[in-house]
């Protein structure tokens, strides 16, 4: 008797699960022909990484989905429908300028960019609200959507300027007298 219910319990967690899952879903997509991830995040407002997030059975670089599948845009409480598609010459800072965000937001909101905001790419669609309005990353797996497509276009293709490597100035005695804490030491 406790080997079935054992059983039981162990085929219906998934189910449970999935149901769970599904209730929390607030919208939803249909894969048709020709969709990849970035398309359907565009055309949905819903971002690349939230996409990932959401459908855990997204591979990372995108390339399982099947047409009449259907995928989450977004869940209760956590569905960022402020998008932005990266243009060329977008970084981090012309996102936070143009979209009147902290750099701290726009981080929170797209935890697949990375310190520098060097690995956006052209066609990303990126969560610029306000506020957090994306799922965490789920404990215990890799940070979603950070792998970018083989045919993506880096939107910076610059080169690093060099930097300088001549000393700083040495500091003088003065150096802190306009420092109203530092005069009473």
């Amino acid at each position: 008797m406790f080997a079935r219910s054992v059983v039981a319990a162990f085929v219906a967690v998934p189910f449970v699960a999935q149901v769970a899952f599904a209730a929390s879903c607030t919208r939803s997509y249909t894969v048709k022909e020709g969709d990849w991830c970035d398309t359907i995040s565009a055309a949905n407002n819903a971002s690349t990484y939230q996409l990932a997030v959401v459908n855990p059975s997204i591979d990372s670089s995108c390339t399982n989905l099947e047409v009449g599948q259907t995928l989450c845009l977004g869940t209760e409480g956590e569905d960022c429908q402020n998008t932005h598609v990266v243009q060329s010459g977008d970084d981090c800072d012309v996102l936070t300028g143009t979209f009147n965000i902290n750099s701290t937001m726009l981080y929170a909101n797209n935890p697949q960019i990375d310190s520098e905001c060097t690995n956006l790419y052209v066609g990303e669609v990126v969560c610029v609200a306000n506020t957090v309005a994306v799922p965490a990353v789920p404990s215990g797996s890799a940070t979603p959507a950070v792998v970018i497509p083989t045919t993506a276009v880096p939107v910076k293709t610059t080169s690093v300027a060099a930097t300088s490597t001549s000393a700083a100035p040495e500091p003088t005695e003065t150096d802190d007298e306009d420092l109203p804490w530092c005069d009473e030491l």
